[in-house]
């Protein structure tokens, strides 16, 4: 993958860089928003791994700056801020994933493999439910012929929730399967809410059947119904 990483401490940028080069990734560095910015708009990226904290610009303001100009690669924040609201703002802002520092090497390494699954599968039948319809091979969603722009963590929740439609969904079986988080420290519930939140905007907003329901008091559930 071609990763561009911005990160303003030199020590962990370079020790980020080195281990995913060594995990046979292209690896550039940027230590300011506006270089990083610069060099997103100037390159081709896979992935980003995107700090908060940066001097001038700040990771926020890359972030929303990059998902305006209509870059849908996925992002992954590096934040040693660890508040809830901190990282729903994160996410908010159009971040796919967020890991607090510090973080161990692997559990990164983890995180990318969620966030980044291509290569060269096998052809798979599009999966679809009423007139919505997921490409697993090209990772594209449309609905009623409309190409609808998915972050890649909102792609793979609707993913799950496709394998899992008609049946009720829980908050806890999207972090332990989508998330990924088998330790659950500190709760995801809110995380989980605010990304559930944009995929049934971009997916149910614009038509009058909707798909993505809330279960009060026990999770979500994909299924076709005219009205709420």
């Amino acid at each position: 993958m071609e990763i561009l990483v911005i990160e303003d401490e030199r020590k962990l940028a370079a020790a980020i860089a080195e281990g995913l080069q060594q995990d046979r990734n292209n690896v550039l560095v940027a230590h300011t928003g506006e270089l990083g910015l610069k060099m997103l708009h100037e390159g081709r990226f896979d992935l980003l791994l995107l700090d908060l904290m940066l001097p001038g610009m700040n990771g926020l303001s890359v972030l929303r700056e990059l998902r305006r100009d209509g870059y849908g690669l996925p992002v992954l924040i590096l934040s040693a801020k660890d508040l809830v609201e901190e990282r729903v703002l994160g996410l908010d802002s159009g971040a796919d994933d967020y890991l607090v520092k510090p973080f161990a090497f692997t559990e990164l390494l983890a995180r990318i493999r969620s966030l980044f699954r291509r290569g060269h599968p096998a052809a798979t039948v599009p999966m679809q439910i009423a007139d919505l319809s997921i490409d697993l091979n090209g990772r594209s969603v449309s609905r009623a012929g409309k190409l609808l722009d998915l972050t890649s963590r909102e792609f793979d929740l609707l993913e799950y929730f496709l394998i899992n439609q008609g049946s009720v969904v829980s908050r806890e079986m999207l972090a332990r399967d989508v998330w990924k988080e088998t330790m659950r420290y500190t709760s995801l519930d809110n995380v989980i809410d605010v990304q559930v939140g944009r995929l049934r905007r971009k997916i149910d907003a614009a038509f009058s059947t909707k798909l993505l329901h809330t279960v009060r008091g026990v999770g979500f559930v994909l299924r076709e119904e005219s009205h709420e």
